[in-house]
């Protein structure tokens, strides 16, 4: 039996491939012809049945051809199509929460430009992945490829809405502008979405604003999307430090997640970041649950729980919070990555609301951020080191009889916890990778832990 072409493409939070080769209109069209009916299927006998879907795409060379073959595919479906042209990620989710319909944007993040993906929702921003619909989704782009899905017998029709004003209102309501200090600050948009998004948002701020590599161009002719890697931070570490900025910003390639930058040009961990907002809403709010994944710093919920919270581990990834956050009544997520979820944001990832915290904070307290970051770190950790091995699962069931003498859970991979360290091994969703990430006290302890799991995976690995 031949294997699916999705079977290559469809992620655990997404459908992402090199384009063309893996990814291609053809795969396109099906994949919208099967979102439209996965979307008409889940709103049926609601009171709003689907009858439009969004699609946006981001900066990249294949993004027009592919969201018109999308496109095609949806109103094969007898559904209409909002296209809503270049949109950031972050934007694409407010749409569909403001306009209340399903939403589709072709992006791949922070991939190289060889490389296209879509990244779904449905009305309200309520995520489509592994265990919330993307499964289904394939089946019936499958049945479309396959001449197994009928076409409707009126095909939808096609508009196009701007919804750009509108995001920036929405972002800047997350502060009272009127109370910011004048900060200056450096944006690295990566010549991704963030070169749109980002200077409307901030036009409506009292800062001062330099962009770096803000031309859209989906080949990132200067620096990989990819903000964090540390690589891809040196430019914006130099030229905050260089102009005597408060605060540096770098943005992936469809903007969603932002990587912070002191005034010393010292990057803070998505975890730090995390704390920080949680903290700030935890305290407006009074309490409150918060969302964050299982390889942030122990700092997060110990911050969680000083501020009145009540802290919940979720596994790696946005479906997976999401969903936790509608399930919990949370007011908001983090990830060591740098996505950060907001129940007033349909509860969607946003890395400019995110900025628009941070700038608040700096403005509430007065301190410079290198001051402000201190009381959130509290432990030190390696960040995710990436190992190829030849069978991920077996080594990790070799790994976990090594320390079968400590506390171990399975929410995703393996997380060992021997009090004063604790390390999380977890498998690639897309290639044959280990990623661990361990923390401890102080660098030498980490750097000693590390190498200690590094040598029993090595072992495993013969």
């Amino acid at each position: 039996m031949t294997e699916s072409p999705f079977a290559a493409i469809v992620k655990a939070y997404d459908v992402r491939g090199e384009c063309p080769g893996q990814y291609d209109p053809h795969l396109a069209r099906a994949l919208g012809a099967g979102f439209a009916a996965f979307a008409v299927e889940e709103s049926s006998g609601s009171d709003c049945p689907v009858d439009r879907i969004l699609v946006a795409r981001d900066m990249r060379p294949t993004g027009v051809e592919m969201s018109a073959a999308f496109a095609e595919g949806v109103r094969s479906q007898g559904v209409d199509v909002v296209d809503l042209g270049l949109c950031s990620t972050d934007e694409t989710y407010f749409a569909a929460g403001h306009l209340d319909a399903p939403a589709a944007v072709f992006t791949a993040s922070h991939n190289p430009s060889r490389y296209n993906g879509t990244k779904f929702c449905l009305a309200g921003a309520r995520p489509v992945g592994e265990d919330s619909g993307l499964p289904r989704v394939r089946e019936l782009a499958e049945a479309s490829l396959a001449g197994d899905l009928p076409d409707a017998d009126t095909p939808g029709t096609s508009s196009s809405a701007d919804v750009l004003n509108a995001f920036v209102d929405h972002v800047c309501g997350f502060v009272d502008v009127a109370s910011l200090r004048p900060l200056s600050i450096v944006a690295d948009t990566a010549n991704g979405m963030g070169g749109l998004v980002a200077p409307a948002v901030f036009a409506r701020l009292p800062v001062q604003l330099e962009i770096l590599f803000g031309e859209l161009d989906g080949t990132f002719p200067n620096h990989p999307a990819d903000p964090i890697q540390p690589v891809n931070q040196v430019a914006l570490r130099e030229r905050v430090v260089a102009t005597g900025a408060d605060l540096g910003l770098a943005f992936d390639g469809d903007a969603d997640r932002v990587v912070l930058v002191d005034e010393q040009g010292v990057t803070l961990p998505g975890s730090t970041t995390t704390a920080i907002i949680a903290a700030a809403i935890l305290d407006a709010r009074g309490g409150g649950t918060v969302i964050h994944n299982l390889i942030c710093s122990k700092a997060v919920p110990e911050v969680i729980r000083e501020h009145g919270g009540r802290p919940i581990r979720s596994r790696v990834g946005h479906s997976f919070i999401k969903k936790l956050m509608s399930d919990e009544g949370a007011v908001f997520g983090g990830e060591h990555s740098a996505h950060y979820y907001f129940l007033d944001n349909f509860r969607a990832d946003s890395g400019l609301i995110a900025s628009m915290f941070i700038l608040d904070q700096l403005s509430v307290t007065g301190l410079p951020l290198s001051e402000l970051r201190k009381p959130f770190e509290r432990y030190a950790g390696s960040g995710e080191i990436n190992t190829t091995v030849s069978d991920p699962h077996a080594i990790i069931e070799h790994v976990a009889e090594h320390f079968s003498g400590l506390d171990q859970d399975r929410l995703d991979g393996l997380t060992v916890d021997a009090g004063d360290w604790w390390f999380n091994l977890r498998p690639s969703n897309t290639e044959p990778l280990l990623r661990l990430n361990v923390e401890a006290a102080d660098p030498a302890a980490v750097a000693e832990r590390a190498a200690e799991v590094q040598a029993v995976i090595a072992e495993s690995d013969h």
